[in-house]
């Protein structure tokens, strides 16, 4: 390892280091703007240079390699005055935004103006113009203020795939724009707003609406997707503004998806703020004690047989816990929380989670994707898929829809039959998989919302165990659940158990009448005719599908206004934070479930949040700690079958809307509507067979 000295101390470092990671490693702060630890080098900016004895020049930090027996100085007089250099270069073509610009606040330029900059200006001269780009519904380019450190463009062709932005002309008159004037369809696209180190590239729905000091920042999870990943709720009094990433290596490391991060302004729309009766065909307002006497009047005396729950996408574990134990208290065993149907084993862990970790995916050596399109699914998982392609060495097989991934793969058909072949070792990418140190598979829940989806889940098994993804350090079994109370769900036991109706079982009744009192927590998407005179309450937090079928609506609380648990797709316990209050008279789910359980005579043993945590751990010891990854046992699971030729599919068909708060934002209907051209349509297709 190479020995440097900087600014008198001597280190010792990684030979894969730049300078500049030296010099911090070695505590000296140098400036930068273009360089950032996550994309390739570009060395544009110049603003890290410093000195090296025996240099004939300064050296751009952020470039070169170390070297044995460097001597380093980021401190000197010299190097003060290249940076104030540099500084008022950067400055010459840049308007003075500042008072109107949305980056005010936490603009790096400005901050690093203040600390290196040399205080004036000696240019004189008129300033150059760029006239502004549409870039789509999500950014705001001023592309006047943009200092050319093309990390917009080094994500969107490294991390994003999609090589949407690059730069024009040269020198003076070099312009970064998309090429031939379209708008950018990356769904990873908002993760631009944040690398931009000025105010070229801002938020177009959180433009002029609130400045950094005026906001409330709560860290967070997002519950959008199945992932988890790590975020910020920025609000102001009752309303969240806007929602950015949080860094999170094992996770998310610091990228959004665009559904996760704009979506916020459906939490104040469509809200959920007072209980409802439905009377005389019509929904009308109540108070909390009338919903629940109606309740009690409906549930009283009826068979246990008879009450069933459906547990939604986005339901937090307390509330389900709740609701487990007062049908438990009911005498029912019909509940489930895979609300379209998935087949993944509720008794077996390793059936339904992301086995492999999301950070493993970089230690595989290739992969295997089973009716399922991830871009859509989860494109900051995808990213993750692309960033360990780019290393090289990592073979990708496609079994299912065609798309573009973002990466270089092969694709064998949508036909559900070819699973078989790779099974048995007759398919050519049975011979990669084999011969990989580390092979993984990614199983789709679309794929398992299929009538034959448990002989597709025992399929993908059979591939994981006759060709070497189970070892003793290594599990490249992985499901990519799309929600974010599936896992949670599963691992609480709101599944049937002992003779109990699952999902599909619980629609059958309630169409034959076997099922009287259907309980929707946070269920969306039913279909109407199927529940027939069924008897519904909907407890939720906007006024989706399941509310307009509804005889009793609860309304419950958002994401961003509760301390709740959830379970990402890895089994990752994690929790949310309340950032701002429910509207009106909403309130937690699991309080409104254990209120509604004395209104039944059916008292639930617990008080307080940390009395219904205690319960869940009881339940299931997964829940005593969080943010840990508790390896699944590998058994049994699935149900050998025939395979139909029905190809393949994923189950979303449209990113931007696929669950109650994305369907209520402004903002995903113009996505929908711009870059989809659906006019705002939903995406689920609902449960085959």
């Amino acid at each position: 390892m190479p020995k440097l000295t900087i600014d008198g101390q001597e280190i010792e470092v990684d030979a894969s280091m730049t300078v500049l990671q030296a010099c911090e490693q070695a505590g000296a702060e140098v400036p930068r703007f273009c360089y950032h630890e996550r994309l390739p080098l570009s060395g544009n900016c110049r603003m890290c240079l410093v000195e090296m004895e025996r240099a004939p020049k300064p050296v751009a930090s952020c470039c070169m390699p170390v070297g044995d027996g460097m001597v380093i100085h980021t401190n000197t007089d010299e190097v003060k005055k290249m940076r104030e250099a540099v500084m008022e270069f950067l400055l010459i073509n840049h308007p003075l935004d500042c008072p109107i610009c949305d980056q005010g606040g936490e603009c790096d330029l400005q901050d690093q103006a203040v600390a290196y900059g040399c205080g004036e200006s000696r240019y004189t001269e008129e300033k150059r113009a760029v006239s502004n780009n549409d870039y789509g519904p999500l950014i705001k380019g001023t592309m006047t203020r943009c200092i050319h450190c093309t990390r917009c463009v080094r994500f969107s062709s490294t991390i994003a795939g999609t090589s949407e932005l690059g730069g024009v002309f040269r020198g003076e008159h070099l312009e970064i724009g998309t090429y031939v004037g379209n708008t950018i369809t990356s769904e990873l696209s908002g993760n631009m707003i944040d690398l931009c180190p000025v105010g070229a590239l801002t938020s177009l729905p959180y433009a002029f609406k609130a400045r950094p000091w005026e906001l409330k920042k709560t860290e967070s999870i997002d519950v959008l997707d199945g992932l988890g990943s790590a975020i910020r709720v920025d609000s102001r009094g009752g309303e969240v503004l806007r929602i950015i990433p949080r860094l999170n290596d094992d996770v998310n490391e610091e990228w959004l998806g665009d559904k996760s991060r704009f979506a916020c302004d459906g939490l104040n729309r469509q809200r959920l703020d007072q209980p409802y009766i439905k009377k005389d065909g019509k929904l009308q307002a109540a108070t909390w004690d009338e919903a629940f006497g109606a309740i009690a009047d409906k549930v009283n005396g009826l068979d246990g047989s008879k009450i069933a729950a459906l547990a939604g996408d986005l339901v937090d574990v307390e509330a389900m816990t709740a609701l487990k134990d007062l049908l438990a208290s009911l005498g029912s065993n019909n509940m489930d929380c895979r609300q379209e149907g998935n087949a993944v084993d509720p008794n077996v862990r390793a059936s339904y989670i992301f086995n492999s970790t999301v950070a493993g995916i970089e230690d595989a050596d290739a992969l295997l994707i089973v009716g399922s399109n991830p871009r859509i699914e989860n494109p900051v998982l995808n990213a993750r898929i692309r960033k360990r392609y780019l290393e090289g060495g990592f073979k990708v097989g496609v079994v299912g829809p065609a798309a573009d991934l973002t990466y270089k793969h092969d694709y064998f058909g949508a036909d559900a039959t070819t699973l078989n072949d790779i099974a048995s070792g007759k398919h050519e990418f049975a011979k990669v998989l084999k011969g990989a140190e580390k092979p993984m598979i990614i199983v789709g829940a679309g794929a398992l919302m299929r009538a034959d989806g448990a002989a597709i889940l025992a399929a993908s098994k059979a591939i994981a165990d006759n060709l070497g993804m189970v070892k003793d350090d290594w599990n490249g079994f992985n499901v990519l659940q799309t929600s974010a109370s599936r896992v949670g769900g599963l691992d609480i036991g709101f599944s049937p158990k002992d003779g109990g109706l699952d999902t599909v079982g619980i629609l059958d009744a309630c169409g034959d009448g076997k099922v009287e009192v259907l309980y929707l927590l946070g269920a969306d998407g039913m279909e109407a005719a199927k529940l027939s005179d069924t008897f519904i309450i909907y407890q939720g937090h906007h006024g989706d599908s399941g509310a307009h079928m509804a005889d009793v609506i609860l309304p419950g609380a958002a994401y961003t206004e509760k301390n709740a648990t959830y379970v990402n797709m890895e089994g990752r316990v994690q929790r949310t934070s309340l950032a701002v209050f429910a509207p009106g008279q909403a309130k937690e789910d699991w309080a409104i479930i254990r209120a509604l359980s004395a209104a039944l005579g059916k008292t639930l043993p617990y008080d307080t949040l940390p009395d219904v945590r205690g319960r869940m751990a009881e339940i299931n010891p997964v829940f005593a700690t969080t943010d840990e990854i508790t390896p699944a046992e590998w058994t049994d699971f699935g149900m050998a079958g025939d395979l139909q030729l029905k190809p393949l599919s994923s189950h979303i068909r449209n990113y931007y809307m696929t669950d109650p708060i994305s369907r209520a934002s402004e903002t995903m209907a113009a996505c929908t509507a711009e870059l989809l051209g659906q006019g705002g349509e939903t995406e689920r297709t609902g449960t085959d067979g």
